[in-house]
């Protein structure tokens, strides 16, 4: 596990918290992870306060749980509860893309054209994690343009919750050799947008997210008893 030492001048509890918060979502502190307070302090360059509070915080958000003799650990999800996230990610996701896609302007179709190209340059390269991180913003153009600020924000807090299991999916889609799988639908998408259609998108994101959950059920066979 590496953390980046906090830079001087700005708030260091926010700073601590990027820091534990980035290193969980990057899949550099994997589910079942112990967060040793004071191994993260000296690591991180501070003092215990603002790992207690960061640590706090991600409990908050669901990122990190307190576990009986061992602490705060990073939060490892059942199959069951992913597919649960995954179904409300579904639901809202689908919302969130019909709405957007009749408000996206020219300049937005430019900016999702560059969040594809940027994905797969960064698939090229083997940067699974950028080409995830490019991929968000792309479908974050979109939602966004919905013009419902909390439908988005619903959505990317379940983002969060699910993306080091995007992550361990996605590389393990790329050591199989079936890396079109993770920009196959955006493809589409760009031609959906073009001539605002809403039914088309409403059709891929749900064919995206169902295929994501098909592979949570082959990845994790107890999902099936769930």
């Amino acid at each position: 596990m590496t953390l980046n030492k906090l830079e001087p001048g700005a708030l260091v509890a926010d700073q601590v918290f990027d820091a534990i918060h980035q290193g969980i979502i990057n899949g550099d502190l994997v589910a079942g992870a112990r967060l040793r307070i004071r191994d993260l302090a000296d690591q991180l360059g501070t003092s215990v306060m603002p790992v207690r509070d960061a640590i706090r915080r991600l409990e908050e958000s669901g990122l990190v749980e307190t576990v009986p003799y061992r602490g705060a650990v990073v939060r490892a999800f059942t199959a069951g509860e992913l597919l649960n996230v995954y179904a409300v990610r579904r639901l809202l996701e689908i919302e969130a893309a019909k709405l957007g896609v009749v408000n996206l302007t020219e300049s937005d179709v430019a900016v999702l054209r560059d969040h594809y190209e940027s994905m797969t340059a960064a698939l090229k390269l083997g940067d699974v994690a950028a080409c995830l991180a490019y991929d968000e913003k792309f479908l974050s153009t979109i939602y966004l343009a919905s013009g419902n600020p909390v439908l988005f924000e619903s959505i990317e807090r379940l983002w969060i919750q699910c993306r080091a299991y995007k992550l361990i999916g996605a590389r393990r889609a790329v050591a199989g050799g079936n890396s079109q799988m993770l920009w196959e639908y955006q493809a589409k998408m760009l031609d959906a947008v073009q001539g605002r259609d809403v039914q088309r998108m409403a059709e891929l994101t749900d064919q995206s997210i169902l295929a994501a959950m098909e592979r949570i059920r082959q990845a994790l066979p107890s999902a099936a008893e769930a």
